[in-house]
């Protein structure tokens, strides 16, 4: 078994990607699109002007002194965009299965599926296929703007992309380019179609949590709740050579999505645990001193105790009540975030605070796929927390967006520019529009108008540079909420859910080194780095399904030495839904037949027996000592012909011319050894 690691992605908005090879099989864990590397791309511009160029005399000022940049410094031209470049040097034609954790796993499968070699089963979540569907739609989308106004490519390969060109860059751009080392452009790819979006969907077969579904009769899989977003899931993985549990960024209680389903994963031999989130997280952090196998997990004494929703909740209210605060100064509030279930909580949240402070302030819903999302929210109850599925029974909308809409607090549109829009646009305002970068969609235009806007409030998740996304709108006098959302299992939380699953063997991430296990731990951990093939030996035996009329048929032999019993089977092996089965044979098998394998080494008295009665007469030679230091016995046979028996260790051998006497030698040493 191999495990390799492509990429260890950048927090929820770029999830990481990796490739596991398992009974002959390869399986590719998730393709993202890292969205934040769009920021070094200048959004459309107003008035459009040349960037200024440094003349090739500046260069060696720039290398040695580095002086601020702006936004004349940005890529002025169609976007590219930056996916998992290792993932690159895999054929994909050697790829056997894909299987997708979340939507933002979801969001580079159109490269893959567009590409003739490309043939691998691809599953996901009902709940992920759909959302990520109208994400991919919506990013092709906003991207046409862009396609419209540089027109198309004059080559597959732009300016931007020269080595030459890459150099004038600035530091924090050229990293993002082409890396820390300076070589990696190889991951940039212009934007797929929707015609290829259509295409990649037809390809998709999805499942529901805890459905099972089967590859080459061999690898079972299933997908359970991982509680990061509305149909999220990890991976249950069993086949011949072990039972595999992928674990991806996991939240153990939500206020959206069904939680984490850890209990489904108890007893896998290996557990893959991909969840980076904590090296993005700002109060692990804070905490990154403590020692978590004593203080932190100690504390923690079990994942009941685990209550990720109310610090959520907090963090929602705190957002809420900026928002407020924003308004009522006559500010208007731009939230672009591409969560869905937090998007949908701050609706909720917002739309109450506003009630309960007697504003009346529109909430904006702007995207090309507003109205398909909240509709497919509402209708999706089996992918939702116990709370939001208790609210079915009652009569009660899943989410409160229903109600908000038809009482016209909250407005849907498709567009910015829409006539519609234009007729109710009233500020201050609140707008809701996806956004992973600040370079797409209604986003810009909407800055644009409020960035000098002192009053006015920015709401932005981490994960992005923030520094260089808003460098197009500065000078920048809008407010800026920077806030970190859950996104995975905390450090303090790793070893409590392992000593839970009770795998015999943990892959972790080089990068979590400072989760220590104590010696009491019963399962043995393995670290991996990025790019880095790590091999893990087999975890289970071989076992096979026999009929019961074959069973009963057995003649075994028992092994002394060995403390084992042996038998000879004949029939026909076949592997189904993940597991060996041997079949009855069409012939009836002969269990008097000869013997076809035999073990041990021939007692001297028992074989001058045997071939006594074959009417072989021959004599004992003594022990002798050849060229390699090795003792051997040996038999000299005088009648019916001469030949020799040398007897060693590991082996017997016959010389002799005659054929015939040959063959009767071996069948007397045969009989005195034991054999099936």
């Amino acid at each position: 078994m191999k495990f390799t690691c492509l990429s260890k992605g950048g927090g929820f908005h770029f999830p990481p990607c990796h490739i596991l090879e398992i009974s002959g099989f390869r399986i590719l864990f998730d393709v993202p699109l890292d969205l934040s590397a769009l920021t070094i791309f200048s959004p459309i511009p107003i008035g459009f002007e040349e960037p200024l160029c440094s003349p090739e005399s500046d260069i060696p000022i720039r290398q040695e002194i580095e002086t601020p940049f702006s936004a004349k410094d940005l890529i002025y031209s169609e976007p590219w965009y930056k996916t998992v470049e290792s993932l690159h040097l895999w054929k994909e034609s050697s790829i056997d299965v894909l299987l997708i954790s979340s939507p933002m796993g979801m969001l580079g499968l159109p490269f893959l599926t567009r590409m003739k070699g490309f043939s691998a089963k691809i599953c996901a979540t009902e709940a992920t296929a759909r959302i990520g569907q109208l994400m991919l739609e919506d990013l092709v989308t906003m991207h046409m703007e862009f396609r419209q106004f540089y027109g198309a490519e004059e080559s597959n390969f732009p300016q931007w992309m020269r080595w030459q060109d890459v150099a004038h860059l600035p530091s924090a751009l050229k990293e993002i380019v082409s890396g820390k080392d300076g070589g990696k452009l190889g991951g940039w790819m212009p934007l797929y179609s929707a015609v290829d979006v259509k295409n990649c969907m037809q390809k998709v077969h999805t499942l529901k949590y805890l459905e099972e579904t089967c590859y080459n009769g061999t690898l079972i899989m299933k997908a359970i709740s991982s509680g990061l977003e509305i149909g999220a899931c990890n991976w249950a993985l069993n086949s011949p050579k072990g039972d595999v549990a992928f674990i991806s960024s996991s939240i153990f209680f939500s206020g959206h999505a069904m939680g984490f389903d850890y209990r489904a994963l108890v007893g896998c031999d290996l557990v893959l645990y991909s969840d980076f989130s904590s090296l993005c997280s700002t109060d692990d952090r804070e905490n990154e001193d403590h020692d978590p196998s004593t203080n932190d997990s100690a504390s923690l004494r079990s994942l009941t105790d685990i209550d990720d929703n109310s610090e959520e909740s907090e963090k929602l209210s705190f957002v809420c009540a900026c928002a407020v605060d924003a308004v009522k100064t006559g500010g208007s509030v731009l939230i672009p975030m591409y969560r869905i279930g937090i998007l949908l909580q701050l609706l909720e949240q917002i739309s109450a605070s506003l009630d309960s402070s007697n504003l009346k302030v529109p909430i904006y819903f702007i995207s090309s796929v507003a109205e398909e999302l909240l509709a497919l929210t509402n209708i999706i109850p089996e992918w939702l927390c116990r709370e939001r599925q208790e609210k079915l029974f009652s009569g009660e909308p899943l989410f409160s967006h229903v109600e908000l809409v038809k009482e016209e607090k909250v407005h849907v549109f498709a567009a910015v520019h829409s006539p519609e829009l234009l007729t109710n646009w009233q500020e201050p305002c609140i707008v809701f529009s996806p956004s992973g970068s600040l370079r797409l969609g209604p986003v810009v235009h909407l800055l644009r108008h409020w960035c000098g806007d002192q009053n006015s409030l920015l709401v932005l998740e981490n994960g992005i540079d923030a520094e260089l996304a808003l460098l197009p709108f500065k000078p920048m006098a809008m407010k800026v909420l920077q806030c970190s959302f859950l996104s995975g299992i905390k450090l303090r939380e790793v070893q409590p859910l392992l000593e839970v699953l009770q795998p015999k063997v943990v892959a972790l991430p080089e990068d979590l080194k400072k989760i220590c296990f104590p010696t009491s731990m019963l399962f043995s951990v393995l670290r991996y780095t990025e790019n880095e093939t790590l091999i893990i030996s087999s975890l289970k035996s071989s076992e096979v399904e026999i009929p019961m009329d074959l069973a009963t048929q057995f003649n075994f032999k028992k092994l002394k030495q060995e403390h084992i019993s042996v038998t000879r089977l004949k029939g026909d092996l076949t592997i189904g839904h993940g597991k060996h089965h041997l079949l009855s044979g069409n012939k009836p098998t002969d269990l008097k037949c000869r013997h076809i394998m035999h073990w041990g080494s021939p007692d001297i008295e028992r074989l001058f027996a045997a071939l006594s009665k074959m009417g072989i007469k021959g004599t004992v030679g003594g022990g002798t000592m050849d060229a390699e230091s090795e003792n051997f016995s040996q038999v000299q046979i005088t009648e019916p012909s001469r030949a020799c028996i040398e007897i060693r260790a590991t082996s017997t051998v016959i010389i002799t011319i005659d054929e015939n006497l040959a063959s009767r030698i071996s069948d007397a040493i045969c009989s005195v050894l034991a054999g099936i």
